[in-house]
């Protein structure tokens, strides 16, 4: 295959689309695609040489996109690699502009796709430019500032839609949801790395690890940055030979750094992304066992399941959980080996959250595991077919060793048997089960089938539950492609099938419709599978046959009675919906939205069962469609379609003979009816007509050299037809005509049989058994293809020739004023126009014309590639297409002149125009439509194990015409010519008309066809600005808002408002803005004020800085070069010479010089806007956020704006103040001088040498760079000595190869300039800063209130005052102190506001300043902040938090002494009151943790000044506390390769404090709160003290559950007894604090993630607690353990003797003497034993039952009112507990009955009479088994005697009273 490919191409391409070779004219397409193929390599070569990229490149990039959706990836090794290369260059060029980067993107993903076809030796790529791009991108410097812009493409509104009620197969939802997030410009980048990653070089990973390690701080938020650049960029797919070099160098580092924290960080996410591709890419060579139990722990615990009785989630447990399509991957890339440790886990995972699954259960953790559900088995599949089907390429394969065998396989499949079972009924919909099913079907039917075909019969036979039957078949229809083959796994598959098809008959129900739906497609499915041939005769005739081939023939009998009896069904189905029955008279005789739904259904599934029928079964069939369509007379809206389409079914299939039957019926009875004249002009139509009409017209719907034999009768029951007065009458006269047309004239293929050829072979020779379930071999397909004969064409001429010709000849006469026609004549004649261009349209050549010259100039050619789709234009017949062209629009312009109110007609003409420019014989919405159905059908019937296209026949032929048709569709870059310029012109002026109905529909036709035409905007626009122009006074309003809307565009098309270009913009911009003045606008309009406000918002949606400089870097040359001069076909275009280069030189700095004459004139038309005094404000915004959009960081904004922005500042309006501040903030921005840099090695810097090997966190090494109060810089010799870093992150982990510092103060730019020496932009801002009244009235406008009590910091005013005081360092100080002063003084919220935004700003803006200058600075601030922080209000709190910690952000604490001297003085004075103090540390706290690990000794100073005020009374100081210690220890961090901090640690503090609380952890009473009197003078005991520091301290245990990455266990243990003394057992509001805080704490506490060696610890402590004689705390322990044991189950399950402590623990407290303890203790056995951690076994069992035969003491008569009675004997205890451990093994399963079960039910049956609390106890268990069981009592009851049956009866039914 293929060699003689190579010959024919000259080359052997790479991988090509396969559809291609069935085509009828595959023969002519290897010509084509070389020439297309050397015209892109010849043309993109020239491009890039001559610089232009744009027309050039992106044009022809553009046409080998398309070029690959045509042929795949049809071009040689050596160009693949070239495309590839040239192509990376460009991406990373460093000026291209985002949507032009993101297309290319595209495309070169596009290139890199199919890894398998180029290996490491064929391509290497660099890593670091895509990084640059990046960070760049993602991580602009500039864009907050808007000095760039990208675009913004909104969150579709579709994510609101969560329940509809009809879920079809795969919800368009998802797919549209994965359309948007392709667009985005990040995605695009995340997926270019992507592609890359296999071909980065081997020293990659090493130089990535030296660039991103150093930013491994986890206090910052660098540490997200770098995990998930490692997440994206680390390559994994390195052979093994190179491991050492890949992911060796981190794995030890990143596994030990995951397995050491415990609190789920947001990047804990991206390392466990990394881990599950590294272990898909490298099964086999890594060793996972020892992390295994603790991946699946953190797996169970990600899923967040509800356990225990009250639980508080962690909200960061929600948000950062980990993404389920990665876990499956991992946990599929962990199964097989040696070890089979993986399998065991994930059998205790289902077994674990199997419950879960019960259709009873629902929550927001359903979806998830639904998702983990329907994924495992699918990633399972994918790896299977990779070690087992897939060809080999050059990525690593599965070692033997590591492969997956037939035991594994096994074992997975039943490990997921029982959770996919229960899901088939889930709330959710069984979409997802089928799924599951359909992969695990793949692997093992025989598991897989049976179990779902027990739950489909009954629920086929039962009537009362749908939802159970439509849930069974949809899992059917999934598993019907493993059941019906048989094979050698499940050979007996095949029997079910007929019992299947005729139980499913019922389903076809006219009441309901969604079982109706998946009925049809139930039998679809199975019919498309089997050939219906009645084979029974083969059991005589043949001997060879095995016994399960002799019952499938004998069965094949009741083939026949099938189809009738389906038919028999679907007519009753047509009877029950016709019009009369439905509708009342008055509503729409239109079909709804389900009855169409239902007409596909039934029609498809007909026409399947039809094609898959014996030849003997159809003509049964066709005999009774006859008879029923031919005996009644039927509606033609709904039922009439429905069996008009079963008559079409039966003609499609076998053409000839029926054919024979109906075309006579039908053409007599019309025949007979229309003999007196009169019928003809009638307004209502004989319904028997009208339906004899419906019916030819439907019938002819096939074979086209079938109908000409009836040529003759057709046409002349046309002429008769087609001009009927009856509307309804000609209509389906005209359907007629397009389907004779249509089916002579167009290509596709006939037939669409599951077995090619047919089953017309006699038995002897052929079983068609054989061929059940059979796919479609791809290479001997066979399509029978309809290919138009010259008869046939020469038909379809004489027939346009009869009918056409009249038509437009009446029509022209008309126009000309010669014959008058009525409207409803004309459109009468339109519509027999609109169906022959319909019918003929692919047998008309395309509109030719003039092209238009001068759009666009370019140095290589943009000519259009014309595809062959396998028609033959005859040029010597009449060109219909411009016949109607020019008639169309003579009448269209008679029709605006003399009867503008003529919609309909012009609806008419809309229409035949969109086809006149598009239409060659489909329509792109079908097309889209049908690839859309395409895919869910072969999604639902594919065979992902085996791969290699396995689908059936039918699918196959389907795509291969989808093929065809995607080749008549594709039209991008059709050259624009004079009468696309016309049609064009008259599609505006119909967009610009009267009627708002046209309006609409010419614009959506003028949109598609901009998209088509190259560079026809460009004519476009100006023509449309005509209208907004305010020169002009004759425009109405309709031709103004419909100019208005054609700029808007579409939401998928071109917006013309907003072109990419600067050509388009400095035209649409202005003129929009400029409309304001014309006389047609009104601002009283409210649709006209709508529409201004969607352009501009779309206008700011879309808008992406457009690129001034297009330089092409030099090093694409040499590539372009190879491409024009190497491999096959060679190009025709000669390499340019080099005057040409020299010339495209020149035309690029042309181009660029252009582009910045055309901003600068853009902004000065907007600015001569703005000033004029005329325009509305409304525009006046529009164009202040035009101007704002204009900002760029390459190229400073021209001084005009300048001024007109800095003047905007005191605007009156608030919109225009927003707006100016972050210009001006950005106009800072683009001023700022730079600063010079230098590398520094760090090794000199602190004169030590770095340490060898890993080491984080405090090292002497980064020791210089911490807070030092002894040698802090106080001079300004010190002060220029001190090597300032100002990144928080630098050090920590490591240090970067080079640390870039800023140079000495002498080498940067000078500080203070005077006016003279400043730029004309700075003067302008120097002048009017320096202006008093300017600030006052500058200050006034930002201190008002915006909204009240909405305000906040506003980020935008502090890079303002950032900006100004970083740039003219203090020179505007001296003017602000007294406003500053003055503010903070006033305690209102906004002036506060407004002098916080002014202090951070001036902070930051200080970076550079000198000594002095920043001396005389703190000087004036500290007092400053100091008046602040007495005056703060709770309004005000917030925001000096903000400025305070903004200040600090990315500041050397050095830097900043005076500020934290001033905040550290005392904070808790009692100043001022609690509310000041719990504010001063806010603020304190918001400082030092932006400083985070670099102030070791403030925090402990600020530890030590705390530590006594711990017992603060107020709740608000406290929580304060609370929250500042949390940042405190933040820093003591338990990570691998870290250092032991020099900041606090919890361990010595909490030693301390546990000395406090010694006296409430010696007494045994309750813990009271002591509400303290406020006046209480004097020392307290030491007993309330305590109680107050515990309260505190249990504020700071909740605060930091949720923020410090590692849990400080042992420390927490020596807390816990006093935690469980206190926490209250009931759930109630009304507890005190104390209380409350209490049992938060213990909650968060149990969810925490435990280390292997922490277990026992934990264990020993609540061993301890559980003695004590409190039986809360007794109870307590017992809630505890149930969480902490699930949320920790792999890891306690990898120790057993932890299991064993824990066993015990429960027993033990079973038989507490408090009742309450024991049965919680029965509670959480029961919930050991279901989630399978604790095993029922024998002798727990004989433990319980021993308990139970405890013989209870003789009622003895005891004297009244004794003591006695309260207290219980131990012995009534002890047999309480047997009772109790009873009752729990039974509650352990709620759905299902295990083997030792029914025994213990008996045994539990002997105690119902016993004294309580026993009996309540049996009485509650037997209702609770009754309750869970009840559902399948009728499979439960199997598992029972008959006399164990006899006595649950007894127990479970109530006793009769009357008995």
């Amino acid at each position: 295959m293929k060699k003689d490919v190579s010959e024919t191409l000259g080359f052997v391409p790479q991988k090509d689309i396969v559809y291609n070779k069935l085509l009828p004219y595959a023969d002519k397409l290897d010509e084509e695609s070389n020439d297309i193929l050397s015209k892109i390599k010849g043309n993109l070569g020239r491009a890039v040489q001559l610089r232009e990229i744009w027309p050039g490149v992106l044009f022809w990039t553009r046409k080998l996109s398309t070029y690959m959706r045509l042929y795949g990836r049809k071009f040689s090794k050596e160009d693949h690699v070239l495309f590839i290369k040239l192509l990376y260059e460009l991406i990373t060029m460093d000026k291209l502009e985002i949507s032009m980067m993101q297309g290319l993107a595209r495309l070169l993903i596009n290139l890199l796709k199919k890894r398998e076809l180029l290996s490491r030796e064929d391509l290497e790529l660099p890593w670091r430019p895509l990084y640059e791009l990046q960070e760049r991108i993602l991580y602009s410097k500039t864009e907050h500032l808007g000095l760039n812009w990208f675009p913004k493409k909104r969150a579709l509104m579709l994510l609101q839609d969560k329940k509809s009620s009809l879920r079809p197969r795969a919800s368009s939802k998802h797919v549209m949801i994965k359309l948007f997030q392709r667009c985005t410009v990040e995605n695009v980048l995340k997926t270019l790395v992507k592609c890359c990653r296999p071909y980065f070089p081997d020293s990659a990973t090493q130089e990535m690890l030296e660039e991103w390690r150093p930013l491994l701080c986890p206090f910052d938020v660098t540490m997200q940055k770098a995990i998930g650049y490692f997440e994206l960029f680390l390559p994994t797919t390195l052979p093994p030979q190179l491991h050492h070099k890949g992911f060796k160098l981190w794995f030890d580092e990143l596994v030990s750094l995951w397995v050491a924290v415990q609190n789920l960080p947001g990047w804990e996410v991206h390392l466990v992304n990394l881990f599950a591709r590294l272990a898909n890419d490298n099964i086999g060579y890594i060793d996972w066992d020892p992390y295994i139990p603790k991946i699946f722990t953190r797996i169970l615990r990600s899923l967040n399941l509800p356990v225990g009785t009250c639980q508080m989630l962690v909200p960061r447990y929600l948000t950062n959980a980990y993404d389920v399509g990665h876990v499956v991957l991992w946990v599929s890339a962990l199964l097989g080996g040696p070890s089979k440790q993986a399998q065991a886990q994930l059998r205790g995972l289902f077994n674990s959250i199997t419950s879960f699954f019960h259709p009873s259960n629902h929550g927001r953790w359903l979806m998830k595991l639904m998702k983990l559900l329907q994924r495992l088995p699918a990633s399972v599949v994918r790896r299977l077919h990779r070690e087992r089907y897939r060809k080999p390429t050059w990525l690593t394969p599965v070692p033997d060793s590591h492969k997956l065998t037939e035991e594994d396989i096994t074992a997975f499949v039943e490990s997921m048997m029982q959770p996919v079972l229960l899901a088939m009924f889930s709330k959710t919909g069984s979409l997802d089960a089928a799924q599951a099913l359909q992969n695990l079907a793949l692997m093992r039917p025989e598991l897989v089938i049976p179990p779902v075909l027990e739950k489909t019969y009954p629920a086929m036979e039962t009537l009362t539950e749908p939802h159970q039957l439509t849930a069974t078949l949809s899992c059917m229809i999934g598993v019907a492609r493993s059941l019906v083959p048989g094979g050698p796994r499940f050979p007996e598959g095949p029997t079910h099938m007929l019992p299947l098809l005729m139980r499913a008959l019922p389903g076809v129900d006219p009441n309901d419709f969604s079982k109706c739906m998946i009925t049809f497609q139930f039998i679809a499915t199975f019919a498309t599978l089997v050939p219906l041939v009645d084979c029974s005769s083969a059991v005589h005739e043949r001997s060879d046959l095995t016994e399960v081939e002799r019952e499938m023939c004998s069965a094949s009998v009741e083939f026949e009675d099938f189809v009738l009896q389906f038919m028999d069904r679907c007519f009753a189905l047509i009877d029950s919906s016709t019009l009369e029955q439905t509708r009342e008279e008055t509503e729409t005789e239109k079909m709804t939205h389900l009855e169409s739904l239902v007409e596909l259904g039934l029609s498809s599934t007909f026409s399947t069962i039809l094609t898959q029928c014996s030849m003997d079964i159809f003509k049964v069939a066709l005999e009774k469609v006859f008879n029923f369509a031919t005996t009644n007379i039927f509606e033609t809206r709904v039922a009439g379609r429905m069996v008009a389409d079963m008559c079409r079914a039966t003609s499609k299939c076998h053409p000839a003979e029926s054919l024979k039957l109906f075309v006579p019926h039908c053409c007599g009875a019309i025949n007979q009816m229309a003999i007196n004249e009169e019928v003809l002009s009638e307004e209502e139509l004989d319904k028997e007509l009208l339906w004899n009409l419906q019916l030819l017209s439907e019938v002819t719907r096939v074979d086209g050299d079938k109908i000409l034999p009836y040529s003759t009768q057709l046409v002349q029951i046309l002429q008769l037809s087609l001009h009927l007065k009856c509307k309804q009458g000609y209509a389906l006269a005209c359907n007629l005509l397009h389907h004779i047309l249509r089916s002579t004239a167009l290509i596709y293929p006939t037939e669409y049989c599951s077995v090619p050829g047919g089953f017309q072979q006699p038995t002897k020779d052929y079983l068609p058994i054989k061929d059940w379930g059979r796919p479609g071999d791809l290479w001997n397909l066979n399509i029978q293809w309809h290919v138009p004969s010259t008869e046939e064409t020469r038909f379809v001429f004489y027939v346009l020739d009869l009918i056409l010709r009249p038509e437009l000849l009446r029509l022209q006469r008309h126009t000309q004023g010669e014959q008058d026609m009525t409207r409803d004549d004309v459109l009468q004649s339109l519509s027999i126009v609109q169906h022959c261009l319909l019918g003929a349209g692919s047998q008309l050549p395309p509109l030719r014309g003039e092209p238009i010259p001068e759009l666009v100039t370019s140095m290589v050619s943009l000519a259009e590639t014309n595809l062959f789709t396998g028609v033959h234009y005859d040029v010597s017949r009449e060109n219909y297409r411009d016949a109607i062209c020019r008639v169309m629009r003579k009448l269209l312009h008679h029709i605006l002149e003399h009867s503008e109110d003529d919609t309909k007609s012009l609806f008419s003409i809309i229409k035949i125009i969109s086809d006149l420019l598009h239409f060659k014989g489909s329509h792109k919405q079908e097309f889209d439509s049908r690839w859309k159905s395409f895919n869910l059908v072969k999604k639902s019937m594919e065979n992902r194990l085996h791969g290699r296209k396995q689908h059936i026949r039918a699918l196959l032929i389907d795509r291969v015409m989808l093929q065809h048709e995607l080749r008549k569709l594709t039209v991008e870059g059709c050259e624009y010519r004079s009468i696309h310029q016309e049609l064009l012109r008259d599609l505006l002026r119909l967009s610009t008309s009267t009627y708002s109905q046209v309006r609409s529909r010419a614009q959506s036709v003028l949109f598609t066809a901009l998209g088509t035409y190259n560079f026809c905007c460009r004519d476009v626009i100006p023509r449309v600005l005509e209208y907004l122009d305010p020169g002009r006074t004759d425009v109405t309003q309709q031709q103004f808002k419909g100019a208005l809307y054609c700029l808007l565009g579409n939401h998928s098309g071109v917006c013309m408002a907003n072109l990419h270009d600067w050509d388009c913009i400095t035209l649409t911009w202005p003129a929009l803005v400029r409309s304001g003045l014309s006389s047609a606008m009104s601002l009283e309009k409210p649709s006209i004020v709508r529409l201004f406000d969607d352009l501009a918002d779309k206008v700011h949606r879309q808008y992406e800085t457009i690129g001034i400089d297009f330089a092409i870097p030099a090093n694409c040359n040499a590539l372009a070069v190879q491409l024009l001069t190497s491999g096959k076909p060679l190009p025709q275009d000669p390499v340019p010479s080099e005057e040409e280069e020299a010339e495209g030189l020149r035309k690029q700095e042309e181009k660029n010089l252009d582009s910045v004459k055309k901003y600068e004139k853009l902004v000065g038309e907007l600015l001569d806007c703005l000033n004029d005094r005329n325009m509305p404000w409304k525009f006046e915004h529009i164009a202040i956020g035009f101007m704002s959009l204009l900002l760029r960081d390459d190229h400073p904004l021209p001084s005009a704006a300048v001024l007109f922005f800095v003047k905007s500042l005191n605007h009156d309006s608030l919109l225009v103040r927003k707006v100016a501040i972050s210009a001006v903030a950005g106009i800072m921005k683009q001023l700022k001088r730079p600063h010079k840099k230098v590398p520094v090695n760090t090794n000199e810097l602190c004169g030590l040498k770095e340490w060898s090997g890993l080491t984080a966190g405090d090292r002497p090494d980064n020791k210089w760079l911490q807070y030092n109060s002894s040698s802090l810089p106080r001079s300004q010799q010190a002060w220029e000595a001190c090597m300032f870093v100002e990144k928080t992150h630098w050090g920590y982990y490591s240090w970067p190869q080079k640390l870039m510092m800023y140079a000495p103060s002498e080498e940067q730019p000078k500080q203070g300039l005077t006016r003279e020496e400043m730029t004309e932009r700075e003067q302008i801002i120097y002048d009017h800063f320096s202006d008093p009244v300017f600030i006052n009235q500058l200050i006034e406008f930002l201190s008002l209130e915006d909204r009240k009590g909405k305000d906040k910091f506003s980020p935008r005013r502090f890079c303002l005052f950032k900006g100004l005081f970083r740039n003219f360092h203090d020179a505007f100080l001296p003017l602000l102190k007294p406003h500053m002063e003055r503010l903070v003084a006033d305690t209102h919220e906004s002036k506060q506001r407004c002098v916080a935004e002014i202090t951070s700003g001036l902070i930051r803006g200080s970076k550079h300043w000198s000594y002095q200058k920043v001396e005389s600075l703190w000087e004036f601030l500290c007092p400053l902040i100091r008046t602040a922080l007495n005056n703060i209000t709770v309004e005000t709190y917030a925001d000096w938090g903000t400025c305070i910690a903004t200040a600090c952000e990315s500041r050397d604490p050095r830097k900043l002494h005076w500020l934290f001297e001033m905040l550290m003085e005392s904070p808790v004075n009692g100043e001022g009151g609690s509310f000041v103090d719990a504010c001063r540390l806010y603020v304190l706290q918001g400082g030092l943790a932006q400083q985070e690990w670099r102030v070791p000794e403030l925090l402990h100073r600020l530890l030590q000044y705390l530590e006594p005020k711990l017992t603060q009374v107020y709740k608000n100081v406290r929580e304060r506390i609370g929250s500042v210690l949390t940042y405190i220890f933040m820093i003591d961090v338990n990570l691998p390769y870290t250092r032991p901090t020099a900041s606090p640690r919890i361990k010595e503090f909490t030693e301390r404090v546990m000395l406090r609380l010694k006296p409430l952890m010696e007494g045994d009473e309750e813990i009271q709160n002591h509400v303290v009197e406020e006046n209480e003078v004097g020392e307290q005991d030491e007993r309330t003290q305590a109680i107050k520091l515990l309260k505190t301290v249990l504020k700071w245990l909740m605060a930091s559950a949720g923020r410090s990455f590692s849990t400080a266990v042992p420390e927490q243990l020596q807390l816990l007894p006093l935690l469980f003394k206190i926490a209250p057992v009931e759930n109630d509001d009304s507890y005190d604090e104390l209380k409350r805080d209490a049992k938060t704490c213990l909650s968060l506490m149990s969810q925490g993630l435990l280390y292997t060696e922490q277990i026992p610890q934990v264990l020993l402590a609540l061993r301890v607690i559980a003695g004590s004689g409190s039986w809360h705390a007794r109870y307590t322990v017992l809630t505890y353990l149930q969480i902490m044991v699930f949320y920790n189950l792999f890891t306690f399950m990898s120790d057993q003797r932890a299991v064993d402590d824990v066993r015990a623990l429960v027993i033990r407290l079973l038989e507490d003497e408090q009742l309450e303890v024991r049965e919680m203790a029965a509670t959480t056995l029961s919930g050991f034993l279901q989630c399978n951690f604790l095993s029922m076994d024998a002798a727990m069992q004989s433990h319980f039952e021993a308990l139970c035969k405890t013989r209870l003491p003789k009622k003895r008569r005891r004297e009244l009112g004794s003591v006695m009675d309260t207290i219980p004997s131990g012995d009534l205890v002890r047999r309480h507990a047997g009772v109790l451990g009873l009752s729990a093994c039974i509650l352990s399963s709620p759905y299902d009955v295990p083997t030792w079960m029914p025994q213990l039910l008996m045994d539990l049956s002997a105690h119902l009479n016993d004294t309580q609390p026993i009996e309540m106890t049996v009485k509650k268990t037997l209702s609770n088994f009754r309750r869970t069981h009840h559902d399948n009592w009728q499979e439960h009851k199997q598992q029972f005697t008959d006399d164990q049956l006899l006595v649950l009866t007894d127990l479970l039914v109530s006793p009769c009273y009357y008995a």
